[in-house]
């Protein structure tokens, strides 16, 4: 493989892994706290609508990427308020969630803009290059040459590892996790910390939205989230539910993904699909072994407080 071939691959794969990264660490910080949001998808794609609507009305990126933010955030908070607040099913209310989200956002979209042929034009979030290290052949301008979004998340990992493993709101929230009954009786406000944790969760999604819209494809399309709010789920577990392990699984898609369009030009002879199937396989494996299953919360999806009828 040329170094040219090389470059381009990685940067797709740094492209297309970082939206699954962002997403997958917030959901990370959700399930730690035994939330299962499947409305993460909706976040998504609010994040996406947001950012372009503050990118046009602002003409800046970076305040695009804020609103996408905090429409991901608050698709988050409607989810936590119904789940946590009312007691309603994780993965129902989640599932609704992000399909009402990819319906309401199309019709926001088209009362905004029209049905046209042409595609909205968006300001970019451009590449932040760090002088000298940027030059180092091959991973330099991968690594040193990124968006902002994409440093944010790599800053993530060791961020959101210390907050879980060194801190005491880090202990509290994966108790919350764990055994809600214990952490509670010791004094830890398990909904609470598992409605920050699931905003969090969303804030970050929505950022992975405007990722999408403002520093991967420069426009927004309905639906253009395209299911990667789910796959950041399976992120997460292929990732085993550490923050390290999470970003470097959510490179390992971007890097399929990447396969999928460059397969050919690395002259690799293998159909695209294999490369599409293969982290999902690996998800599955992960899934299916003890030590997979060892990592995933103990309360994970499970209401606290118990209803009974």
């Amino acid at each position: 493989m040329g170094e040219p071939v090389a470059v381009a691959f990685l940067e797709a794969a740094v492209r297309l892994g970082t939206p699954l990264a962002l997403a997958a660490l917030g959901e990370l910080m959700t399930e730690r706290s035994g939330v299962l949001n499947l409305g993460i998808e909706g976040s998504l794609i609010a994040g996406a609508l947001g950012a372009a609507f503050g990118a046009l009305w602002s003409g800046d990126a970076t305040t695009g990427i804020v609103m996408g933010a905090v429409a991901g955030f608050a698709v988050a908070a409607l989810f936590a308020g119904f789940t946590i607040g009312l007691g309603t099913d994780q993965v129902i209310t989640g599932t609704a969630v992000s399909i009402g989200a990819i319906g309401l956002t199309g019709v926001l979209y088209q009362a905004a803009f029209g049905v046209t042929g042409t595609a909205l034009t968006l300001p970019t979030l451009g590449d932040v290059d760090l002088p000298l290290v940027s030059q180092i052949p091959v991973i330099g301008p991968v690594v040193f040459n990124a968006t902002p979004t994409a440093y944010l998340s790599w800053l993530l990992a060791p961020l959101i590892w210390w907050f879980l493993f060194r801190t005491t709101a880090g202990l509290r929230l994966r108790a919350a996790g764990e055994d809600p009954d214990a952490a509670a009786a010791l004094g830890v406000r398990v909904l609470r910390t598992r409605f920050w944790a699931t905003c969090f969760g969303g804030l970050l999604a929505g950022t992975a939205g405007a990722h999408l819209a403002l520093a991967h494809a420069g426009t927004f399309a309905e639906n253009m989230s395209a299911g990667r709010g789910f796959i950041a789920i399976a992120v997460v577990v292929l990732g085993m539910w550490s923050p390290f392990t999470v970003l470097a699984a959510a490179l390992f898609f971007g890097a399929a993904s990447a396969l999928q369009f460059q397969g050919q030009a690395l002259g690799l002879g293998i159909p695209h699909q294999v490369f599409l199937a293969l982290p999902y396989l690996l998800t599955l494996l992960a899934l299916g072994t003890r030590f997979g299953r060892a990592k995933a919360p103990a309360a994970l999806a499970a209401p606290w407080p118990e209803r009974r009828p």
